[in-house]
């Protein structure tokens, strides 16, 4: 244990870096922007704080994988945080979700006000293509940056979250198989962690080739895991008692159960880990990946 321990805090400070690194990324881009209203720019910078910065650092590591320096990614991962922050500025939004907190903070709106936190997720939306389109990408062809664009962009809407977050809104209320569940996590959470995946590689060209299939295995259950552990994290605190979920909403824990959603998450880290051996046996190191799925099932102190 002391040396799953030591392992886990290994990648946690490396989450850490990699996050204090894309901060600095992002204030650059933001540092772009138009000041004639701070206002609307404070508000996206403020969705930009705080988070692990997940899926900037899955785009870093599997480049990694395959030789790719960091600052030939940092448009690709600024991009994908700027469309991760968009989502949860209008998930939070009294519409859809109406959270008043985020990361232990006031959500964008309670700080800003509905109009503006809308406006910043749009132009959080509309920054990360001008990032990915323009920023420099060294040693990445044009063809590839098209492909990252594509990529982005169909796992943001309507083949992507913005399709699961729709699925997700019309299944309040009623009775899901988990196929169904899952169908909305895949779109909704499982599209961008799998986008993240997919351009990392792709930045490596031909090299990637052999891999991609299975890094998107690992990607697609990782992503599915990751939400379903958020499921077990947000059991409202009057329900932790009780431990019965709250049936209001569609999850994973309340249509299946806690044992359930236990079980689910240590079988997808298994597939997980399934795919990466496959990565190993070809020659490349996939540690790092393999860690950053412990750490997702660990975050609930669930042992496979």
């Amino acid at each position: 244990m002391i040396f799953i321990n030591r392992i886990m805090r290994d990648l946690i400070s490396k989450l850490q870096k990699s996050s204090n690194y894309i901060e600095i990324v992002l204030e650059q881009h933001l540092c772009t922007l138009s000041s004639k209203n701070k206002i609307l720019v404070t508000a996206m910078r403020s969705a930009l704080t705080g988070g692990k910065r997940l899926r900037p650092f899955l785009i870093y590591q599997t480049g990694k994988l395959f030789g790719i320096k960091k600052h030939s990614l940092n448009a690709a991962a600024a991009a994908i945080e700027c469309i991760h922050a968009y989502s949860l500025i209008h998930d939070d939004l009294p519409a859809m979700d109406n959270h008043k907190l985020r990361r232990g903070k006031p959500t964008c709106h309670i700080q800003f006000g509905e109009k503006i936190a809308i406006l910043a997720g749009d132009a959080l939306h509309t920054l990360a293509f001008t990032i990915l389109a323009n920023a420099q990408m060294p040693a990445i062809p044009i063809k590839v940056r098209l492909k990252m664009i594509e990529i982005l962009a169909n796992a943001s809407g309507a083949n992507g979250m913005c399709l699961g977050q729709a699925l997700e809104l019309e299944s309040q209320f009623k009775k899901m198989s988990a196929k169904a569940v899952e169908t909305i996590y895949s779109y909704k959470t499982g599209a961008l962690i799998r986008a993240a995946v997919h351009i990392g590689a792709i930045a490596a060209g031909n090299k990637s080739k052999l891999a991609i299939n299975y890094l998107d295995r690992y990607a697609t259950a990782i992503g599915l895991a990751f939400q379903v552990q958020d499921d077990l994290w947000d059991i409202s605190e009057d329900n932790q008692n009780t431990g019965q979920p709250d049936l209001e909403k569609t999850t994973y824990l309340s249509q299946l159960g806690l044992d359930m959603a236990r079980a689910r998450v240590i079988a997808l880290y298994r597939e997980s880990l399934a795919s990466l051996e496959y990565i190993k046996a070809i020659g490349y190191n996939p540690n790092i990946l393999m860690k950053l799925a412990r750490y997702i099932i660990e975050h609930h102190n669930i042992t496979p």
